[in-house]
C-alpha cells in the first residue's frame, strides 16, 4: 500500500515538473532581457517613494505612491564613466575656495561616563534617574 502511494506521488510530481518546464520555457525566451532596470529607490514616507529607472535608453525619475506612478523627470541614460575619468573630472571641479582649511572640530562627549559603582547604569541608580530627567527637560 505504501509503495503505491509513493509511486503515485512521484508520478504526479514528475508530471507537474514537466508541465512547469514546458509552459515557462516560452515565457523565459520572450522576456529574456530586462526592459526596465531599477537604478535606485528612496522612500519619502510610509507609502511614497522616488524611483530612478532605465527604460530603453531613457532614464526616468518616477514618483510612486499607493494610487499612482508619476514621471517627475526624464532624459537619456548617462554613459558610465571609468574610475580614472571620474577621478579626473572631480579634480577639475576643485576651486580655490575648496582648499581653505577651517577651524578644527572640537570633540565633546554627549553624556557623562556611567557611574562605576555597584548600581552603575541600572534603573536603581540615582544618576540614571538624573539623566532621564535631564533628557526630558531638553525635550529629547
Amino acid at each position: 500500500m505504501a509503495l503505491r502511494v509513493v509511486l503515485s506521488l512521484s508520478v504526479v510530481l514528475a508530471l507537474l515538473w514537466y508541465m512547469q518546464r514546458r509552459f515557462t520555457k516560452g515565457v523565459r525566451a520572450r522576456g529574456g532581457a530586462n526592459l526596465v532596470t531599477v537604478v535606485g529607490r528612496q522612500g519619502l514616507g510610509q507609502k511614497a517613494s522616488v524611483v530612478v529607472v532605465d527604460i530603453d535608453g531613457q532614464r526616468l525619475v518616477l514618483g510612486v505612491t499607493e494610487q499612482s506612478v508619476t514621471v517627475l523627470h526624464g532624459g537619456e541614460t548617462p554613459v558610465p564613466a571609468t574610475g580614472h575619468e571620474a577621478f579626473a573630472r572631480s579634480l577639475n571641479t576643485v576651486t580655490e575656495d575648496d582648499t581653505t582649511v577651517g577651524e578644527p572640530l572640537e570633540f565633546r562627549p554627549r553624556r557623562k561616563a556611567a557611574p562605576s559603582g555597584a548600581l552603575g547604569g541600572s534603573i536603581l541608580s540615582a544618576s540614571t534617574w538624573q539623566q532621564a530627567a535631564a533628557a526630558l527637560r531638553q525635550g529629547r
